[in-house]
């Protein structure tokens, strides 16, 4: 039986820089998953490469057992992938409303039904009180979860979540926790986050990835993942098993 979503041996260069290095791993339906790793390891290039941004070189992805690599954004938002970037960018000229219901137009063409389907998903994230207010008006804890917003109201399948945490006080990060252990509780979304926050990819991932200079280096339950050696010289350091 195929994963839900598995990424065999891709690779992804530019010019002399080798970004992903034949980077090999699967998702389960329902799952949620977590990216780690020091800043320039290659973890956005490989959601890129995930939802369309670019092809990899060598490798394939495959979504629902249904070859993926190389198709447009929109193909692979269009079969229920969505993605959040790490610099937050919403309309700001547009309600907080009408950012999600762009999201809701990819599945519910007439606009009165786009719209329901973005304010219940508001609601979902708390922000159905702030709907009338403009974009650009938000604070950051209220932008990030905005930007989520857009990506699950184009009802995915599967959501990929770029540092939707970093910058956030523990008690902002944990109301994000919260939600997206609701959300998949509830609806059986499946996550794949980048995310440098250990709280939260502590309390929210079954299963850890860490790349480094674009390569794997360890896979595998969180416990285990950052006692890994090689993971703490690299990336955690030995507090964080203090």
């Amino acid at each position: 039986m195929s994963r839900f979503l598995e990424v065999a041996h891709v690779t992804k260069r530019f010019r002399g820089l080798t970004a992903v290095d034949d980077v090999s791993f699967g998702l389960d339906k329902g799952a949620i998953y977590a990216i780690i790793g020091p800043n320039g390891a290659g973890k956005t290039t490989l959601f890129n490469l995930l939802a369309g941004v670019y092809a990899p070189d060598t490798g394939s992805i495959a979504f629902e057992g249904k070859l993926i690599a190389g198709l447009a954004p929109e193909k692979i938002c269009q079969a229920g992938i969505a993605r959040t970037f790490q610099i937050v960018r919403p309309f700001p000229g547009l309600s907080v409303l009408e950012n999600a219901k762009i999201g809701a137009l990819l599945r519910h063409r007439d606009p009165a039904n786009a719209e329901q389907a973005a304010g219940e998903t508001l609601r979902r994230l708390d922000l159905w009180d702030k709907r009338r207010q403009l974009a650009a008006s938000l604070t950051l804890p209220d932008r990030k979860r905005l930007e989520m917003a857009r990506a699950l109201a184009t009802e995915p399948k599967l959501l990929l979540l770029d540092e939707v945490m970093a910058g956030l006080r523990p008690t902002e990060t944990d109301r994000i926790v919260a939600i997206l252990k609701a959300l998949a509780a509830e609806s059986g979304l499946t996550v794949l986050l980048i995310e440098h926050v250990m709280r939260a990819v502590m309390a929210l991932a079954e299963r850890i990835l860490v790349l480094h200079h674009g390569a794997a280096i360890a896979e595998g339950e969180p416990a285990a993942v950052v006692r890994d050696p090689l993971v703490l010289e690299c990336y955690l350091g030995a507090e964080a098993l203090e």
